[in-house]
C-alpha cells in the first residue's frame, strides 16, 4: 500500500455476514480499474469494488459499501451466500500505514483502529478484530516463520514449500548445494559452519523449528539452541529409534525433562513418508495444525 502512491485507496472487509471467503479485516489496494492487489472475496466483486473504490477517490470521501445479503447492488451476488461490508478509505494515513509496516516488519504484534465514517486511523496495542459502532479494529499478529535446518533434498523441499504458501523463512545448511536449491526458489538462507543453534535467529512464539538431518550427529547441539527459545514447534526428522536416540543424547547433555518433552518427532501427519514432497507436505501440514489449534509456544 505505501508503494502505490497517494492516488491508491485502501479496501478492508468491516463487516461479515455469514459465510464468508477472507475475514473481517482483509484488505486490498486498488490503484485503478484493473491494477490492484490482495483480493476480498473469491473474485466475484473485486471489479466493482475497484470502480467504487476509484469513484471514493475522485469524490475524497471514505464510503461504506455492501455486497451480497442486504445488499442494494441486486445484480451482483455473492456465491456463499453470505454479506460483506467493504470500507474504501482514499489517501489512507501513510504515517499510520509506514507504523503499522515497521511494527509487522518487527513481528510485534499490534492492532489498526480506523473510523468507518472519516477514515482516520491509529495503530495501537493489539486487541480483538471487530467493529463497534463507527470504529473498526484489525488485529495483525506476525506470520508463522520457519527456520530450517537440515542437508539434502528434504531440507530443500520443505523451505521452497513454505516459501511457496508464502511464509517467512530461513532455510541453514553446512551443505552449498542444499542452499543453493533453497535460493533458487526463493528462500533467505544461511550456511551453517559450525554444529550449533545461531545467537541471531531471535526466534519467537510464533516460530516453528524443523530439522531434516540425515546424519544425526548435527541434531542435538542445534536442538539444544531451540529448545531454550519459546518456538510453538520443534520437530525432527527421523525414526521412533532415531528420536528415541536424540532424547537420550539430550538428557545426557543436561537438557531438562520439559524441555525434551516440546520436541517433536517422528514429524508429519503421514508416518513413513518415503520422499521429499510427501515428507514436506506432512510435515507442513503437522505445523499448521498445531498452529491453528491455539497451542502455541507450548
Amino acid at each position: 500500500m505505501l508503494e502505490a502512491g497517494d492516488g491508491a485507496v485502501l479496501a478492508i472487509i468491516a463487516g461479515v455476514e455469514g459465510p464468508s471467503y477472507r475475514p473481517v479485516g482483509a484488505t486490498m489496494a486498488v490503484i485503478g480499474p484493473h491494477d490492484r492487489v490482495g483480493t476480498l472475496s473469491s473474485g466475484c466483486v473485486e471489479s466493482d469494488i475497484a470502480l467504487h473504490a476509484l469513484a471514493a477517490r475522485d469524490a475524497g470521501k471514505t464510503k461504506l459499501i455492501r455486497y451480497g445479503r442486504g445488499s442494494p447492488f441486486v445484480d451482483i451476488q455473492l456465491p456463499c451466500g453470505g454479506g460483506l461490508d467493504i470500507l474504501l478509505i482514499p489517501a489512507p494515513d501513510r504515517k499510520a500505514l509506514s507504523e503499522l509496516s515497521r511494527r509487522r516488519a518487527a513481528r510485534v504484534p499490534c492492532g489498526l483502529s480506523v473510523n468507518v465514517t472519516t477514515g482516520a486511523m491509529t495503530v495501537t496495542e493489539p486487541g480483538s478484530t471487530g467493529r463497534i459502532g463507527d470504529m473498526l479494529t484489525v488485529r495483525f499478529d506476525p506470520a508463522i516463520r520457519f527456520l530450517v535446518f537440515g542437508k539434502g533434498p528434504e531440507a530443500s523441499t520443505f523451505a521452497g514449500l513454505v516459501q511457496s504458501a508464502g511464509y517467512p523463512n530461513l532455510l541453514l545448511s553446512p551443505d552449498h548445494e542444499t542452499l543453493a536449491h533453497g535460493a533458487a526458489d526463493g528462500c533467505e538462507t544461511q550456511h551453517l559452519v559450525s554444529q550449533t543453534f545461531p545467537d541471531d535467529l531471535n526466534a519467537d512464539a510464533l516460530t516453528a523449528i524443523i530439522l531434516f538431518f540425515h546424519d544425526h550427529d548435527w541434531e542435538p547441539p542445534i536442538l539444544e539452541g531451540a529448545l531454550k527459545t519459546p518456538a510453538f514447534y520443534i520437530g525432527a526428522q527421523g525414526s521412533q529409534r532415531a528420536r528415541d536416540a536424540r532424547l537420550l543424547m539430550l538428557e545426557g547433555m543436561g537438557v531438562p525433562e520439559d524441555q525434551r518433552a516440546r520436541l517433536h518427532g517422528p514429524v508429519g501427519l503421514i508416518p513413513s513418508a518415503r520422499d521429499a514432497g510427501t515428507l514436506a507436505v506432512s510435515v507442513l501440514a503437522e505445523v499448521l495444525a498445531k498452529a491453528k489449534s491455539g497451542d502455541l509456544g507450548a
